[in-house]
């Protein structure tokens, strides 16, 4: 049997064989139905509340949580792998004299719930005389209220088959433009929650998200070289449209292309440059020295895990010169497409209206904050930023959609920033990244290094990283782009506490220029 014959029957066979895995997960969903789902929350809320009340919450929460989740992989002519998971379940969260108490079970019925609230409590009361702080907790709005985030399209309604070949279709075209290898896929979540407190809210949200992508390399025969291209779709808070209607036909041929051409560049020379980053890797440098640095639990002290605390501490709120004046970065978590987009976070708290400014004109003004948080700086209010990423994780400070604002002037362009340029880079697209333990000291790379000589495009460099520190990087901009420019990237599943939590989280820019910038030779670096 010829190779390409074989890798055909495999391809079908998986997708048939992962269809029918697919459609009896679904078969075995159905008596766990949104529809009996939303009947158990009304049946169980109030049991939960009254008894948590009787045994002396001052605040207490029940939530019913399911998260869905598909992917498909492919590589060259094959589908790799399809994965299909569903989880559901259930929580209580209590406030008894200062102290949190928390249980969680698999199983959504009467006696277990029961139970549940009883460990809560226990849990909760076995912490007086304890704790450093006690929680105050902050006044609460009531809210009754279902959410459906906007889409056209259900990803879970498309077949594996159209997916598949769609995927692979992206693959035929990056092979037949010069391509040696080729990986794609599209993972996509389903997301379900179900929220009652005693403060008389009652909320049922659902939303998705997608994440495809690409990665073509390219080979050099002769000196043994490779390079690689990841496409710049960035993950979405969407319906399958989003997918559907990207032109990855055309992206993943430029991608080729690209690689090509930082297959026979030059490496960079080591020192400072002038650089233009595209928000393609600009939100990613968002992310890791302005979005985690101002969690205020990070400020704090109480997380520490994944790079450690932060540099910004509380003293430093309304008087650090962050960034630049012509810098604002915008909290908001109403924002259409976002990936931590949502009506309501999971404490409760209207997103809308709770949009802020983290950096306002260059000053650090606000921190993100889960409820609790607020007093802890003098402040009355948390800000929406509560996320849990399942039925059984407590509730954590996590981000909103965080983003760079555009200049003011929708007739600057990337090709404008770049025209001011004598000698730098401008750089597209995200890559590996390193921040030190207090999210201050950091470096970063990306997918393509295009070389600025007298404020024109002039071939790339191949090995750049950027480096600098938080507070020097963002007061070293000096050019924003106009909002027509503006984009979203993210992180499908940024990590944070113990035991670890996954969320969701874009961040939007507009292409922004930054004067003498410390640039590395990786290649140097490492000793090659």
């Amino acid at each position: 049997m010829k190779r390409r014959t074989f890798l055909h029957q495999a391809t079908a066979s998986g997708i048939i064989a992962s269809q029918l895995s697919h459609n009896l997960v679904h078969a075995q969903s159905d008596d766990s139905s949104s529809v009996n789902l939303s009947q158990l929350f009304s049946t169980l809320s109030g049991q939960v509340l009254s008894q948590a009340k009787k045994l002396g919450a001052s605040f207490a929460e029940f939530r019913i949580g399911r998260d869905t989740s598909e992917s498909i992989h492919t590589r060259e002519k094959a589908v790799q792998g399809v994965n299909f998971s569903a989880d559901s379940g259930c929580c209580v969260r209590v406030l008894v004299d200062g102290a949190w108490g928390f249980a969680a079970s698999h199983a959504i019925e009467k006696n277990e719930v029961r139970q549940l609230t009883q460990t809560a409590i226990a849990i909760a009361k076995q912490q007086q005389g304890k704790r450093l702080h006690v929680v105050n907790l902050e006044s609460l709005n009531a809210w009754q209220d279902q959410w459906q985030m906007p889409m056209q399209i259900d990803p879970f309604s498309v077949t594996l088959e159209e997916k598949a070949d769609r995927l692979l279709h992206i693959n035929d075209r990056a092979l037949a433009a010069g391509a040696k290898f080729c990986r794609s896929g599209l993972v996509q979540v389903r997301e379900e929650k179900w929220l009652a407190n005693s403060v008389g809210s009652r909320i049922e949200q659902s939303r998705v998200r997608l994440r495809p992508y690409f990665s073509v390399t390219l080979l050099d025969e002769k000196k043994g070289g490779f390079a690689s291209r990841d496409s710049l779709a960035a993950p979405r808070g969407s319906g399958y449209e989003y997918f559907k209607e990207y032109d990855f036909d055309s992206e993943v041929v430029q991608a080729v292309e690209e690689a090509k051409e930082k297959l026979a560049a030059p490496g960079v020379k080591a020192g400072l440059k002038d650089l233009v980053i595209h928000p393609t890797n600009l939100w990613l440098t968002i992310h890791e020295s302005i979005g985690h640095p101002t969690e205020l639990d990070r400020a704090l002290g109480y997380e520490a895990n994944f790079a450690g605390t932060s540099f910004v501490k509380p003293e430093l709120l309304d008087k650090l010169q962050y960034a630049s004046e012509l810098v604002t970065v915008r909290a908001d978590r109403t924002q259409a497409n976002g990936l931590s987009t949502v009506a309501y976070d999971d404490d409760g708290v209207k997103t809308a209206g709770q949009e802020f400014n983290i950096i306002d004109k260059g000053r650090f003004t606000n921190y993100q904050m889960a409820l609790g948080q607020a007093s802890l700086i003098g402040r009355e209010h948390s800000n929406g930023c509560a996320y849990a990423d399942s039925f059984s994780s407590f509730p954590l400070q996590r981000m909103p959609n965080i983003s760079l604002q555009p200049g003011a002037d929708d007739s600057v362009t990337a090709d404008t920033l770049i025209s001011d340029v004598e000698d730098g880079i401008y750089i597209v697209g995200s890559g590996s990244w390193s921040i030190d333990q207090q999210r201050y000291n950091f470096q970063f790379t990306g997918q393509t290094f295009h070389k600025i000589k007298n404020g024109k495009l002039d071939g790339m460099y191949k090995d750049v990283a950027y480096q600098g520190n938080s507070v020097e990087f963002w007061n070293a901009c000096d050019g924003l782009a106009g909002p027509s420019t503006y984009e979203l990237g993210g992180a499908f599943n940024c990590g944070k506490g113990r035991p670890t939590q996954s969320a969701p989280v874009s961040h939007g820019a507009v292409p922004a220029r930054f004067r003498q910038l410390q640039v590395l030779n990786t290649q140097q670096e490492a000793g090659a």
